[in-house]
C-alpha cells in the first residue's frame, strides 16, 4: 500500500470518533435535562462496579455472598435505568457511545488485524484514484457477454473471435486475477479498435479493486501529460501513485505524441515497474508489428518480452452492443 493512505484512513477514523464523542456529549446533555435520574442511577453503578473491584483486596465475611448482592444490585440499577429510557421514548442504548462498527469500536483494526471497514474504506480511496468509478458501473465482469464475439472464422486467424476468448484470452486471465498476489506477470492488450481491450481492461480493474488493490488507468495522453508534470514540477505524489500502485492500466498506446520525451520518460517508467516487480497492463490498437515499429528498441522490447501478449480481433463489438441496445421502432 502507497505511503500516504493509511494516514488518510487514519484521519477518517479519527474524524469518525470525534463526530461521535460529539453526539454522545449532546445526548448525554439532552438527558441531563429531561431525565436527569438516569445519570443518578449511572453514579451508584459506577459506585457499586468499584466496590467490586477493590473487594478483591478486602478481607470479606461471607465473600461470595456478598459480591453476589454486589452484583445483583448492579444488574437491576442497569434494568431500572434501561426501563426508564424506554419509558420516555429513548433506546435503551441512548447514552452510550454509538460505534458505526462494532467490531472495531471505529479504529479500523481488530488486534493487528484491519476491520472489513477499514478495507472497505480503503477500496474508496483506491477507487477515487482509479479514475474509473463511473465507468466501472456498466464495465465489469456481470455485464460482459461472449456472444458479441462471432463464433466464426474470418481471415487468416486460427480461431473465430469467440474461441479466441474462451481459450486464449479468459482462461490466463482468470488465473492472473485468482493468483494476483504471487503472480509476477504483466499483461498487454493487442488488437484492432473496438474488439473489447478497454472493457477487458475495466473489468480487471474492477475486480481487483473490489479486492482491496490499487489500481491506477491512464490513457497514454494522460499518462505522459503526467509524466511531465512528474519531471518538470516535481510531482512526488503522482509519481509515487504511478510506481507503488498494484496494477497500472495503460489504455490505448499508440494515441499519444510520440516525441523524444515521451519515449524516454515511457521507458523510464516500464523499466522502474518491471525492477520493482509492480504490475501492469497496457492497451494497444497497433498491431505488434506496428508497436516495435512505432517505439524504441527499448521499449518495444519490454512490452514484447516482459508482458503476456492477448490478440484481440473481431467485429466492433462496440458497434454490436450499442445496435442490441437501441430500442424496437
Amino acid at each position: 500500500m502507497i505511503n500516504g493512505y493509511n494516514e488518510k484512513i487514519s484521519k477518517i477514523y479519527s474524524k469518525i470518533r470525534e463526530e461521535e464523542d460529539a453526539n454522545l456529549k449532546k445526548r448525554k446533555e439532552e438527558i441531563e435535562k429531561k431525565l436527569p435520574e438516569v445519570f443518578q442511577i449511572e453514579r451508584q453503578i459506577a459506585k457499586l462496579c468499584i466496590d467490586l473491584s477493590v473487594s478483591t483486596f478486602k478481607n470479606i465475611e461471607n465473600r461470595d455472598l456478598y459480591l453476589k448482592e454486589l452484583q445483583t444490585s448492579i444488574t437491576n440499577l442497569r434494568i431500572k435505568k434501561s426501563e426508564l429510557l424506554v419509558a420516555n421514548g429513548y433506546p435503551i442504548d441512548y447514552v452510550n457511545m454509538h460505534y458505526r462498527c462494532n467490531k472495531c469500536k471505529d479504529t479500523g483494526f481488530i488486534g493487528s488485524s484491519k476491520c472489513t471497514c477499514y478495507k472497505q474504506k480503503q477500496v474508496k480511496l483506491y477507487y477515487q484514484n482509479s479514475e474509473l468509478s463511473s465507468i466501472l458501473v456498466n464495465n465489469n465482469f456481470d455485464n460482459f457477454d461472449i456472444n458479441l464475439y462471432s463464433p466464426n472464422r474470418t481471415g487468416e486467424e486460427p480461431r473465430s473471435p469467440r474461441k479466441n476468448m474462451e481459450e486464449n484470452i479468459i482462461p490466463p486471465i482468470n488465473n492472473f486475477l485468482k493468483n494476483f498476489e504471487t503472480v509476477n506477470t504483466n499483461l498487454l492488450f493487442y488488437g484492432s479498435s473496438g474488439t473489447g481491450k478497454t472493457f477487458m481492461s475495466n473489468c480487471i480493474a474492477k475486480y481487483l479493486l473490489d479486492k482491496g488493490f490499487l489500481v491506477v488507468y491512464r490513457t497514454a495522453e494522460d499518462l505522459i501529460r503526467e509524466l511531465r508534470r512528474i519531471k518538470f514540477d516535481n510531482d512526488f505524489t503522482s509519481e509515487q501513485l504511478l510506481l507503488n500502485c498494484d496494477l497500472l492500466i495503460i489504455d490505448d498506446l499508440g494515441t499519444e505524441q510520440i516525441t523524444n520525451f515521451s519515449s524516454t520518460e515511457l521507458f523510464n517508467l516500464l523499466n522502474k515497474k518491471l525492477l520493482m516487480n509492480k504490475k501492469m497492463l497496457v492497451s494497444s490498437n497497433y498491431s505488434l508489428e506496428k508497436l516495435s515499429k512505432n517505439y524504441s528498441e527499448r521499449i518495444s522490447s519490454r512490452l514484447l518480452g516482459n508482458f503476456s501478449l492477448f490478440k484481440f480481433y473481431g467485429d466492433d463489438i462496440r458497434i454490436k452492443s450499442n445496435l442490441r441496445n437501441q430500442p424496437n421502432i
